[in-house]
């Protein structure tokens, strides 16, 4: 990959992970109720995922699931439900103090997991970074080596300062009805990016 390529890629994937959605939402939330540290592993989980999606994309298996009209729609609708039910319990509980569970790295981890999995931008974001950068007369081994640290680094970065965000925001969260209110406004993002996930259709198609 050329200097010109690679800066291309690179400035793409910075405003593929820096727009947000549920995965800057749900950093954002964590952070705010449980702080930054202990809400690495959720970044950690979104890293799982990149790395993950990297590597079937460079398979070809994301660009044979979005190909598949029937294996893309019950895969919009789990997650559309899914993000939707999250977002209604995190508003009913938004007056409660957060759970004990909630600080718990598995569940961290496996929860932003899971957001980051059916997030239609997830799979649309790949196969516009493989189809547009991928070059077809060099070896995808070769492509990978530059490929993988850059949108790696790029994405630990982003999340990292969505945390932060969220821990700052949790720290000048002063009064009750604000942080109420604040994380109403976060679970109602769940609720949003659920239905339109559900209204989506396939990437590459009508």
């Amino acid at each position: 990959m050329s200097i010109q390529a690679w800066t291309v890629f690179a400035l793409f994937w910075v405003v593929f992970v820096t727009t947000p959605g549920p995965n800057a939402v749900n950093c954002i939330s964590n952070g705010m109720i449980i702080g930054f540290r202990r809400s690495l592993p959720g970044v950690a989980a979104i890293l799982c995922q990149a790395a993950i999606f990297l590597t079937l994309s460079a398979l070809g298996v994301t660009a044979l699931i979005a190909a598949s009209p029937t294996a893309f729609w019950w895969m919009k609708l789990a997650g559309a439900v899914w993000l939707v039910w999250l977002g209604l319990r995190g508003w009913m509980t938004a007056h409660l103090p957060p759970k004990p569970v909630a600080s718990d790295g598995r569940s961290i981890f496996w929860r932003a997991f899971l957001i980051a999995t059916i997030n239609p931008k997830s799979v649309a974001g790949y196969l516009a970074a493989f189809s547009q950068f991928v070059q077809p007369d060099v070896a995808m081994a070769q492509q990978m080596w530059v490929i993988v640290p850059t949108a790696l680094s790029l994405t630990t970065l982003s999340y990292l300062t969505y945390t932060a965000l969220g821990a700052g925001l949790g720290r000048v969260a002063l009064g009750a009805v604000f942080n109420v209110w604040l994380r109403r406004v976060l679970a109602s993002c769940f609720v949003i990016y659920g239905l339109l996930l559900g209204s989506a259709s396939a990437p590459g198609r009508a």
